[in-house]
């Protein structure tokens, strides 16, 4: 290649100026406490408020630009932290936020600051990434701007939209009911309403013949959701962060922590308004309560004098919405497809009961268990052991990827419910998935499930669609791929909030020699750590001696024994319980035919006239009395 000429040099060098002087550091001071919230309009409930408002502050940045944020717990009673969904972190990895992986939970009372660079555009969100915190209402929506976009001058104005589930309890109360003996099938607690921008039947004024941009987050913890407006088609241009060739469809199927971004351009009639209809992907609820609105209308408001109609659809109807496919779209830098893998992982999602009688989540056989120092801090207090994963303990279910390495993830699905998986620090391509969106995507439920044969699939797209969340369809599986060239540690877990905290993820750790070359954890974040009496060197259990010596690491439930299944759980509670009712209806009914006979049987009265005050059978005495 010839080298660069003067003239050439110049202009590559002014361009690398005007994006610096453009960049500006962007500053968000965020004190997190409990405020009250009433989303529904059905019951005010505590939920996490930043700087004493909620629903929370939207976060928006230009691409370039240095985010800082500071964070103060203000909660009293909760650990939190904070995960910028979809955010690379390239450098950063100690930014990236779920606890005891890159950072150690921020206890209530203390400050953490993240600071790290924007290099990248688009959709995303952010959101607490300690035990179950956010679905207490601690997500919102993180907009990167960008005037480059191939699709800027095309619109005039833009909306962010969010979507959710809603509950009117506090996951504190919810979770010991769902991680419970009661509940060995694992069933997810069903949310209490459905939100659209925090909110119910709100509207997005706009004016006729004009085109908008709306991005759309699914900000929720369980339930996928549809989305379509009314009269209108629109076009797609990007998911999770990655602009597409612009691609027109009428109906989007969005999983948890899934974005969009669609162009609508609207009519020439201000006449009426058009509903915006969101449906609830009802076959991830194990029931359906009476009251729960599974269809939500809010409206594209033409006119704010106009009617705004419900959307006329019922549940079985929303059986039959047939959504565009996200496999299909095409990446607008039409980046091929990489080539063959360097490194295979190859996992399966089972659902299980454990030895305690809670049902679990495992890949494989691990069920993902925080460990007692860091992930990233273990990386990089190990010296020459980085590498080996066995460092890492068994149960963080650890891979270490080489620097730049091509790698592939099989993942296949023992489950009959679809799981919406995350990759953080990179986006992946999508190669393959067996069922496809539409009438075929639950075909696998209800029969045996399908893995990936490497010898028997279509073939792989020239041009993969590239996005951070996937949904693993319902007992199929799907392959992704990417490039380990942003060294970190980096979980790879099910976004269902329910799901992640029964264990299903597990950590890529990734290029550990070049992270101990250039990373380095300030001082403000190891002074949390001690605040939160959490260690920051040495292995998963914690030992600085012995990296090797795993003894006293935290570890997951046994399993049962061979024979016991969820189903045989069931009865087996069952079965007790109905055991202890027929032990009491003995008691009752024995001593109730004894006050029949203690008139003849002087000592048998006497027996239960001595029956201590309280007791169940004081009952049959005072019947007998009367």
């Amino acid at each position: 290649m010839a080298p660069w000429s003067g003239s050439t040099l110049w202009a590559a060098t002014i361009l690398l100026l005007s994006w610096i002087c453009a960049a500006k550091t962007v500053t968000y001071d965020f004190n997190v406490t409990w405020v009250t919230g009433n989303p529904d309009g059905m019951t005010e409930r505590k939920v996490v408020g930043i700087n004493g408002q909620w629903p929370l502050p939207i976060i928006e940045v230009d691409k370039g630009d240095q985010l800082i944020v500071n964070m103060h717990n203000g909660l009293g009673d909760k650990s939190a932290t904070i995960h910028f969904h979809g955010m690379y972190q390239n450098g950063t990895n100690e930014m990236d936020g779920p606890s005891m992986v890159t950072q150690c939970p921020i206890p209530p009372g203390a400050d953490f600051t993240y600071n790290f660079t924007v290099n990248q555009n688009g959709t995303y969100w952010y959101h607490c990434h300690t035990d179950f915190c956010y679905p207490d209402g601690y997500r919102q929506a993180l907009i990167v701007h960008d005037d480059n976009a191939y699709f800027h001058d095309e619109y005039d104005e833009e909306f962010v939209v969010t979507v959710s589930d809603w509950y009117h309890e506090l996951v504190e109360g919810i979770a010991p009911d769902f991680l419970s003996v009661y509940n060995p099938t694992g069933a997810e607690p069903i949310p209490d309403a459905f939100l659209f921008n925090d909110t119910l039947n709100s509207s997005l004024p706009v004016k006729p013949n004009t085109t908008y941009l709306i991005r759309i987050i699914n900000i929720g913890a369980f339930v996928a959701q549809y989305f379509y407006i009314d009269g209108h088609n629109f076009t797609i241009v990007e998911i999770d962060g990655v602009y597409t060739e612009p691609t027109e469809a009428d109906i989007l199927y969005i999983g948890i922590a899934q974005r969009y971004s669609i162009l609508v351009t609207t009519k020439n009639s201000t006449d009426q308004n058009y509903a915006i209809v969101t449906v609830a992907d009802s076959v991830l609820l194990d029931t359906i309560p009476p009251t729960l609105q599974l269809n939500n209308t809010n409206w594209l408001e033409y006119n704010a004098s106009a009617p705004h109609l419900q959307a006329n659809i019922t549940v079985d109807q929303a059986s039959d919405l047939n959504p565009f496919d996200d496999f299909t779209l095409v990446p607008y830098d039409n980046m091929p497809l990489l080539p063959d893998p360097d490194y295979e992982i190859t996992v399966a999602v089972n659902m299980e009961v454990m030895g305690n009688g809670f049902g679990y989540a495992l890949l494989d056989n691990i069920s993902y268990t925080a460990p007692k120092v860091p992930t990233l801090y273990s990386v990089l207090s190990s010296g020459n052991l980085s590498t080996n994963s066995e460092i890492y303990g068994e149960f963080t279910h650890p891979f270490i990827l080489e620097h730049n390495d091509v790698v592939q993830i099989v993942l296949n699905n023992n489950d009959g419910g679809s799981h919406p998986f995350h990759l953080h620090g990179h986006n992946f391509q999508v190669i393959q998935r067996a069922p496809s969106y539409g009438p075929t995507f639950y075909d696998y439920a209800d029969g045996d499930p399908v893995p990936y044969d490497p010898s028997n699939h279509t073939a792989f797209p020239a041009t993969p669609a590239r996005r951070d969340v996937f949904v693993l369809p319902p007992q199929g599986y799907f392959v992704i791929r990417f490039v380990a060239d942003n060294p970190g540690v980096w979980f790879f877990h099910c976004h269902i909030d329910w799901h992640l905290s029964q264990g299903l993820g597990m950590l890529l750790i990734e290029a550990p020699t070049q992270m101990q070359e250039r990373m380095s954890i300030p001082q403000q974040h190891l002074d949390v750590c001690q605040a939160a009496s959490v260690l920051t060197t040495g292995n998963a259990a914690g030992n600085t001696e012995n990296f090797l010596d795993l003894a006293g690491q935290n570890s997951q439930q046994s399993f049962l024994p061979n024979g016991f299944t969820a189903r045989g759980i069931v009865a087996l509670v069952f079965s007790v319980i109905s055991a202890l009712l027929g032990v009491v209806f003995i008691v009752v009914y024995g001593l109730s035919d004894l006050k029949f006979h203690n008139k003849e049987n002087p000592e048998i009265a006497m027996v239960i006239e001595n029956l201590p005050k309280g007791a169940a059978e004081t009952t049959v005495v005072n019947d007998y009395k009367d």
